[in-house]
């Protein structure tokens, strides 16, 4: 099972000067393994789309159905990977949180803990720096993590 597939929309209007980074990231329960996948531009449909098949890809080695829960976010209902979402339900699927439900969202707490080891109250002089910083950590993840394991068990 993953959980789920979540992102931070960098989408606000920002000053021309001011740079952002989002993810898209899930963690497997049964053994607290992270996936990622950084967008340097709009979260939309086909950047979902895209994360989606790499998760679907990432889970067919196992005999389990993987279940990823999300949001309630446009892109994750969207018309263009709709055909794709129903044509491997049988062993892929999304089930979607309740409406305006963010504290249900386990994937909050990664990135609240993210956001701790790796860039709170730190000065960084370039986007790359704060890349660099927040993948470092995420590579550290992605082999599993008890943390993240305890952090996402419902």
């Amino acid at each position: 099972m993953w959980i789920p597939p979540e992102v931070k929309d960098p989408v606000l209007q920002h000053h021309p000067t001011r740079k952002s980074v989002g993810y898209f990231g899930a963690v497997r329960l049964r053994d607290g393994k992270f996936i990622f996948a950084r967008e340097l531009n709009r979260f939309d449909a086909m950047t979902t789309w895209n994360f989606l098949r790499l998760l679907r890809r990432r889970s067919l080695n196992s005999k389990r159905r993987a279940i990823v829960i999300t949001d309630n976010a446009k892109y994750h209902h969207a018309k263009l990977h709709s055909a794709w979402r129903q044509k491997n339900e049988g062993h892929f699927r999304l089930d979607y949180l309740p409406p305006y439900s963010p504290d249900l969202n386990p994937i909050e707490r990664v990135w609240k803990l993210t956001r701790k080891l790796c860039i709170h109250d730190q000065y960084f002089p370039s986007i790359a720096a704060v890349i660099t910083a927040v993948e470092t950590q995420f590579d550290k993840w992605t082999s599993g993590n008890a943390t993240l394991r305890r952090l996402c068990s419902i």
